[in-house]
This record gives C-alpha cells, structure tokens and sequence, in this order.
C-alpha cells in the first residue's frame, strides 16, 4: 500500500527553505504539497519560475505537484472531509508526540509552520495529533527543512 503523505507549508517565510522542502518531499516520495498563508508559491504572478525557489528545489517544483491555498482552515476542511486524511501538525507543544513513536493513518497531511513562530494554537487545535523532533541540545528548534526531511524520511 503507498503511503500518501501531503505536507502543508503555512506561513513560511524564505523562499530558498520552501525550494528546499520541496526538493526533500520529491525525494522522499511525497504526493502533494500545499502553499497556505503567505507562503510564496513556485511561480509569479506572470507564471515565471521564482529564481530563488528553482535554485534550492533543482527541479522538484516541476514534478511535485502543489496548490497555493491562503486560507489554512479552509484547506483542513477539505482535506479532513468526513475524516479522508489525517491532519499532523510537526511542532512542539505540551500535547506533541515523539515522532518516532508516532503511528500515521494515511492518507496523512503534515502542517509545518513559520520558521520563527510555528504553528498556532488555533491550527494546532485543527490537528489529529501534534508531533516534534526532541531537542537534545540548547537550541530550541531544527530549520523548518530540515524538520521536514526528518519527518519524510522517517515515515518512509
């Protein structure tokens, strides 16, 4: 059975983080990734490729496919309709799960949040289930790409 994983990108920031997440959802074998909130899209406006995204994505923007959503909610309705996929926010929050013992239901929707803010506790409460990446040292956080391809390849 294939492992449908989507990603949701809310609110991330930097175009070079978003080129690279959807180099690693290529690699890992990801079916979709979602854009909500302000985060940039492959393309302009005009439908040019955006140089900074193309630069880290090498590519994968064009075989991964993605839609730009600005509402987050409205997207979670959509895709948990009658229950089809599950809704995993990746932050960390008193409710969150290691995600190594972490035990999807596909198809599975992960949300990753702003690089310096997260996720909401108003998105976080849309979850099924909120899972983090144990921190061991004194940083608080990993990069959002790195985050993501720790949670890909971990679920492959």
């Amino acid at each position: 059975m294939k492992k449908e994983i989507y990603l949701i990108l809310h609110n991330i920031r930097s175009l070079h983080n978003v080129g690279s997440i959807f180099r690693t959802a290529d690699a890992a074998g990801a079916g979709k990734i979602y854009l909500t909130g302000y985060t940039p899209s492959p393309i302009d406006i005009f439908g040019k490729s955006k140089k900074e995204i193309a630069k880290t994505a090498l590519g994968a923007e064009k075989f991964i496919p993605w839609e730009k959503h600005r509402n987050i909610t409205t997207l979670i309705k959509k895709l948990n309709y009658r229950g089809e996929t599950s809704i995993v926010g990746v932050e960390q929050d008193k409710k969150a799960i290691n995600y190594k013992k972490f035990r999807p239901k596909y198809p599975l929707a992960l949300i990753f949040g702003n690089e310096v803010r997260g996720l909401s506790k108003q998105i976080l409460k849309k979850c099924a289930q909120i899972i983090e990446i144990p921190m061991l040292g004194k940083k608080e956080s990993l990069n959002v790409t790195v985050a993501a391809g720790i949670i890909l390849f971990e679920l492959n």
